[in-house]
């Protein structure tokens, strides 16, 4: 098949750090090139991918707005109207009304958000469009879509290391924001009486609460800050941790560090909030807890979390979020659309 990827204009493909949405878009770029089809991906300039890249900014465009979104994916679908693809794979909303002006090439996009009353409203005008959830929990809290797949996100296993043996230290990563509650987390730590590293950043919108819950908490005896920590950085950390922390105060539609700790055979400790219970198996791969107090009795030395064998929660991972198994279902999804698109066209090959 010939697919047109299109990611974001606002970080690489993949990211340096932050970036979930682009994570995941390199991840299927890479996977579909490994399955032997052409995959353009419509990026910036400063990804790095097996696949086609095409740019029209030259770097990333941080922070976000919206005019930056409408052109680059108004560029994106234009050089795509001037050639020939199957199926073309959007993960930014604008796409959907540009692609009107594009005919006969069905467009597949993937909602990386929590539910928005605005874009809500804003869907209900592309029936026409297959939509694809990122979590059964997801779909469940977005409008009706009449078209609409449940894919989880993948990642390549062969990335992440586990060890039988970690360290003392438990880990945060993620953005510094209410909704993800790092200070539960170091707050978790301090009553298990263990060290937490935390890694992440605090967003300009996030800059009140950072200042006022997380800073203070940063500088306290038991926490390591790391900064945004990229991929190199990453893997070790996983690796040697005890536990990921998880402490969500949001209906959390995927939570990609998730699957990267259990890949590192690293369990997860999360409260009961979104997609939490589709993605850890009590017992397996991490814990469900309630509160805090729950949080720090896992984890706590001779808790839950020592009980986790590391091995088979690398193995579980792999299983069920590795990036064959996502790409695999996206290529499913592709072909249905382009069957129920053009029935009697041949798919490229």
């Amino acid at each position: 098949m010939r697919i047109a990827l299109i990611s974001t204009p606002f970080v690489s493909a993949p990211p340096r750090d932050y970036g979930g949405t682009e994570l995941v878009v390199h991840e299927l770029a890479e996977g579909l090139v490994e399955q032997g089809h052409h995959a353009t991906l419509f990026a910036t300039g400063d990804s790095a991918t097996s696949a086609d890249l095409r740019a029209l900014f030259p770097e990333s465009q941080w922070p976000p707005d919206g005019l930056t979104e409408l052109n680059h994916v108004s560029w994106a679908l234009q050089q795509v109207g001037h050639q020939r693809f199957d199926v073309v794979h959007a993960n930014s909303a604008a796409a959907l009304a540009v692609a009107r002006l594009l005919h006969g090439v069905p467009l597949v996009y993937t909602l990386h958000h929590c539910r928005d009353e605005l874009l809500s409203r804003f869907y209900r005008h592309f029936p026409e469009v297959q939509f694809v959830a990122i979590s059964a929990d997801q779909r469940r809290r977005e409008i009706p879509l009449s078209r609409c797949a449940l894919i989880h996100h993948g990642v390549d296993p062969a990335r992440y290391r586990c060890t039988p043996r970690p360290a003392d230290y438990v880990c945060f990563v993620g953005r510094f924001a209410p909704e993800k509650a790092p200070h539960l987390a170091i707050e978790a730590a301090g009553r298990a009486g263990v060290p937490i590293r935390i890694g992440g950043c605090t967003h300009a919108p996030d800059r009140a609460y950072g200042d006022a819950e997380l800073e203070p908490r940063l500088h306290l005896p038991h926490v390591r800050y790391l900064g945004a920590v990229g991929m190199a950085e990453k893997i070790p950390l996983l690796r040697d941790a005890r536990a990921l922390l998880a402490p969500v105060q949001w209906d959390e539609p995927f939570g990609l560090i998730l699957i990267e700790a259990m890949l590192s055979g690293c369990p997860v400790v999360a409260f009961r909030r979104g997609s939490i219970p589709e993605l850890v198996e009590p017992g397996e791969t991490g814990f469900i807890v309630e509160s805090v107090e729950e949080m720090a009795a896992a984890i706590r030395p001779g808790g839950a979390v020592e009980r986790i064998d590391r091995r088979r929660c690398r193995a579980r991972a792999v299983k069920r979020f590795s990036r064959e198994r996502m790409v695999r279902d996206y290529v499913h999804l592709y072909e249905r659309v382009i069957w129920e698109t053009r029935p009697l066209l041949p798919v490229t090959a």
